[in-house]
């Protein structure tokens, strides 16, 4: 079965980019727009892995976060965080919940290595 992974972002261009370039390594993916709007997928289907961006409206990337965290079906999947300020910083990663951080300038050379990290 192909692992399926949510990406999220207020941008579309940046949510194409990361579709195909996940689809091209077979991954299957969703998307969402912001937080709020990514939340919809969580509604039993299996995802692996999401991917968001951290400044978003409605919702932001953190809060997606906690509201994954708090759903008991889905707490323990791997996220990947887009933010460029705090890559090195180990104590923020653990406070914002997610398992990585990534900045969305070096995504084309970390985002397959990062995925194949979490999820194979």
């Amino acid at each position: 079965m192909n692992k399926t992974i949510l990406v999220v972002d207020d941008s579309d261009f940046v949510v194409q980019m990361l579709r195909f370039t996940l689809e091209q390594e077979g991954y299957t993916t969703l998307a969402g727009i912001d937080g709020e709007d990514a939340l919809k997928h969580f509604d039993g289907q299996h995802i692996d892995m999401v991917i968001t961006d951290l400044n978003m409206p409605k919702l932001d990337g953190l809060g997606l976060i906690n509201s994954i965290r708090l759903n008991a079906g889905y707490q323990h999947i791997p996220i990947v965080l887009f933010d460029s300020y705090h890559l090195n910083d180990a104590d923020y990663l653990k406070s914002t919940g997610a398992n990585a951080l990534m900045s969305k300038d070096m995504m084309g050379e970390q985002l397959i290595p990062t995925v194949k990290q979490w999820i194979g």
